[in-house]
């Protein structure tokens, strides 16, 4: 398995109770599809450089974790169909999780 982080801009006007709600759901893809949530890390609200769908303001999440690579197409898939999701970038941060041989 490998390790993945993705980083999340919510949508400032969701309420805090709506962003536990999206957050629980893509932990639950990851989980429901094998991987291994490491982390989520909740970075709060910020300003942005630039008007993102007119807001200056946003939201930031984000998710470690550890699985295989056909699993981020999955979660991928699923942050584009959700509401409230401005943008997102995932990243891969290593090539074996630590205590895995390559």
């Amino acid at each position: 398995m490998r390790k993945f982080e993705t980083l999340l801009l919510l949508s400032p006007e969701l309420s805090a109770e709506h962003r536990e709600t999206l957050v629980s759901a893509l932990t639950g893809v990851i989980e429901r599809e094998g991987g291994v949530v490491v982390e989520v890390d909740n970075w709060g609200m910020r300003d942005l450089a630039y008007p993102v769908r007119k807001q200056m303001r946003g939201f930031y999440i984000r998710l470690e974790y550890q699985a295989e690579a056909a699993l981020v197409a999955e979660l991928e898939r699923n942050i584009r169909i959700s509401d409230g999701i401005f943008k997102f970038i995932t990243v891969k941060l290593a090539d074996a999780a630590a205590g895995e041989e390559a």
